[in-house]
């Protein structure tokens, strides 16, 4: 992806559907810059920080430096209001950036249940949300085209290939 312009690539979805997985492989095979919400957040908390918005523009602060260097950004997030989303669009558009944007869902809500019952943080001191807590979310419809990725269906491989594949289309 030499010779392009800067790209970000901003994931959203609720908790537990696998977006973290296929956002790292994705960061791995386009040798992007990565940055997780959770991570900045967790941070803060550390910190004795409140958070409510400050995560996000942490994050969009970061990614704009990163753009300005001509980088590819990825965006870990669950981004699940138009506030968050237009911030990204924001960033990428004052950076001239393209912006690529995926949801990543789990349409299988058992599965979607059983990996948010059973994982663990990867993250010091971050406590994952529960089930009552994920579906019970704030989560706004999207509102302009992206990639949906269903993790219920297909393997990890599969999965990266099709955003892999689905950036490069968007960025021509």
């Amino acid at each position: 992806m030499a010779d392009r312009p800067p790209i970000l690539i901003v994931f959203g979805g609720l908790p537990g559907t696998g977006k973290t997985t296929v956002s790292r492989g994705l960061t791995r095979r386009l040798a992007a810059t990565y940055l997780r919400i959770d991570a900045i957040e967790q941070t803060l908390r550390a910190g004795g920080q409140a958070i409510g918005p400050m995560g996000y523009t942490i994050a969009n602060a970061l990614a704009a430096e990163n753009l300005e260097l001509g980088r590819v950004v990825i965006a870990d997030c669950v981004n699940p209001v138009q506030a968050s989303r237009e911030g990204w669009r924001k960033t990428a558009l004052h950076r001239s950036a393209r912006l690529v944007e995926i949801e990543v869902i789990c349409s299988d809500v058992a599965l979607h249940r059983q990996r948010v019952q059973s994982r663990t943080s990867d993250i010091d001191g971050l406590s994952l949300p529960t089930w009552d807590e994920i579906v019970s979310r704030q989560y706004e419809p999207w509102d302009r085209d992206h990639l949906l990725l269903d993790t219920a269906n297909g393997s990890l491989d599969h999965l990266i290939e099709q955003a892999e594949t689905y950036v490069r289309d968007e960025i021509g």
